[in-house]
């Protein structure tokens, strides 16, 4: 049977609040009995009662409701990101084959469009993973699996494999490390999407032959004690509109520019899950910094 909840559960409460009231009043002047103020206060408290019942269980309805709505949707995400990565992947797996020129000869112009294909697939994919992340980390089923790691580590492979597109952008990349580096608890693999998601940006945002810096540094303070992480570009960074839809998803930095927003939501997600947090320091036409910090 359906529990029917009342849709103004306040009034019980406030008649219940109202009859205590008026017999408190009652007893004081002394018009009424005393008894029968004490059933006026017996009454009213029990009203009072009915009407606090009835705001908690209007108040665990709409939780429940909301978090119906949160588990519908990151079912939806999570089967549509299933459903678009299966044959994307495929997709991807055959033009590997032709790149590779398995079936045979290609002619530029073919070689050329298989790349364009090759990246577009690639790009796709890595939206239907970071839909999939998204959708877990609000439904609340996604947890970092924390080890002990080296911040510069991961700072020297993400570099690493950001070379490739800085290259082709012409863009000049540099690491600056700590000779040592404490380790910290941490998800490796999150940390790596994190901190490849600020450099993918930095790159986008970055003019071609423009330059970015990562820079890897120890806090140990009386207050804080962790590691802190800079990107830094010299690109055409962000107004204080830009600025403050940054963190929200499918907002990019610029009308109409390359991404969808979600890669830095994303990463401030995976640092908030890590006790950390991010910080950016912009002015438009005079390039952007943006700083993580992660607990040691």
């Amino acid at each position: 049977m359906r529990r029917v909840v009342s849709r103004f559960p306040r009034l019980p409460l406030l008649a219940g609040l109202v009859s205590t009231a008026g017999a408190a009043a009652a007893v004081l002047a002394g018009p009424w009995p005393v008894a029968a103020g004490i059933a006026g206060f017996v009454g009213g408290t029990g009203l009072a009662v009915a009407g606090v019942r009835g705001m908690l269980a209007a108040q665990q309805a709409e939780l429940d409701r909301l978090g119906e709505l949160v588990d519908r949707r990151a079912e939806q995400v999570t089967s549509l990101s299933h459903e678009l990565r299966t044959p994307l992947s495929m997709i991807k797996g055959a033009v590997d084959l032709l790149v590779e020129r398995t079936p045979g000869p290609l002619t530029t112009a073919q070689e050329r469009f298989l790349t364009v294909v090759d990246r577009q697939c690639a790009h796709v994919i890595a939206l239907c993973e970071s839909l999939l992340i998204q959708a877990k980390i609000e439904a609340g089923l996604f947890t970092p699996r924390l080890e002990r790691v080296d911040m510069s580590v991961i700072a020297r492979d993400v570099v690493t494999a950001m070379r490739a597109l800085c290259a082709e952008r012409r863009q000049r990349i540099t690491l600056d490390t700590p000779q040592v580096t404490p380790d910290i608890a941490a998800d490796p693999l999150l940390l790596t999407q994190a901190l490849t998601n600020l450099l993918s940006n930095a790159s986008r945002f970055t003019s071609v032959g423009g330059s970015i810096d990562v820079r890897v540094a120890v806090i140990d303070t009386e207050t804080y004690i962790g590691i802190a992480v800079y990107v830094t570009d010299d690109g055409a960074g962000m107004t204080r509109e830009q600025r403050r839809r940054l963190f929200h998803r499918f907002a990019t930095g610029r009308p109409l520019a390359d991404g969808t927003g979600l890669g830095l939501a994303i990463t401030k997600t995976i640092i908030e899950l890590h006790g950390g947090s991010i910080m950016v320091d912009t002015t438009s036409m005079h390039g952007t910094t943006f700083l993580l910090t992660l607990p040691g």
